[in-house]
């Protein structure tokens, strides 16, 4: 069981010495969203920094967290660029690197609706699995072509390889129990569950891994994650909030704190350490 920060906010400067302090204070991981511009009626535009650049900056002052952003919106970026980044990221960190991935908040985020960028579900999907298809070759070191839709690439061989083999985990979004989404985790890593209708449930959770557990050909370690919010100073209530999701069968729980941004706050959580169950 691992338990991961995910960071919401602060200054370029602010977040990787949030990264440090979580990898002293016990946590296992540290992820920051993917974002370009968010510009809704309920959150005004603030800052947003490139994600890769914050994590390699993490890396560097951090030596056994798990990195990775959260969701990383793929599929407005050109699967080669994101290969040689998320590669480069990989070998700083020295094989720390996990990719969560997903169709990104397109009505939320400027860098989607004000730019051009595809809108619709069904578009984002394809872009992601045929950019997916491109890292996983991409990675691999060796020889790889794709023939898509959308992309199009020639006998080619990246080098190097991820330091992770066989490749950098990729975590999709999985939405439960739809059908096309569900088969899309099957040939990845790990999921970021959301439900089709209504609330998650630990019983959704259990589903969800006999499902995987039942269709999954991989014989790859697979990574069930959850994020909600514990109190920092209340074990015996942060561990009432985790138990029943760890005992449903998630491998992750992740410290979401989407809607405090105050710096101070955040860090406090991330100083009094992970839940602890007993």
């Amino acid at each position: 069981m691992r338990y991961g920060f995910i960071i919401p906010g602060g200054d370029v400067q602010t977040i990787p010495e949030m990264a440090a302090e979580a990898e002293a204070a016990g946590w296992d991981g540290v992820f920051i969203a993917d974002c370009i511009s968010i510009d809704t009626p309920d959150y005004p535009p603030g800052p947003c920094y490139d994600p890769w650049i914050l994590l390699t900056l993490m890396a560097a002052r951090t030596q056994r967290v798990i990195l990775g952003p959260m969701i990383a919106a793929i599929s407005r970026r050109r699967p080669w660029k994101l290969a040689r980044e998320t590669m480069t990221l990989d070998h700083l960190s020295q094989g720390r690197m996990v990719l969560p991935v997903g169709l990104g908040a397109a009505s939320d985020d400027a860098g989607f609706y004000k730019v051009g960028e595809e809108m619709s579900q069904k578009g984002r999907a394809a872009l992601m699995d045929e950019c997916l298809d491109i890292l996983n070759g991409a990675w691999s070191g060796e020889l790889f072509s794709h023939e898509g839709d959308h992309y199009h690439v020639q006998s080619m061989q990246l080098l190097p390889p991820s330091v992770q083999r066989p490749r950098i985990p990729v975590w999709p979004i999985g939405v439960w129990p739809r059908e096309k989404s569900m088969r899309r985790v099957l040939r990845w890593d790990g999921i970021v569950p959301q439900k089709k209708d209504g609330d998650m449930t630990p019983e959704d959770i259990r589903a969800i891994k006999t499902y995987v557990e039942d269709n999954r050909k991989l014989t790859t370690p697979f990574d069930i994650t959850w994020e909600g919010e514990t109190p920092g100073d209340d074990p015996e209530r942060a561990a009432a909030i985790v138990r029943p999701w760890i005992d449903a069968g998630i491998t992750w729980w992740m410290e979401a704190r989407w809607n405090n941004t105050a710096p101070d706050e955040v860090r406090e959580r991330i100083r009094q350490g992970p839940p602890h169950i007993d």
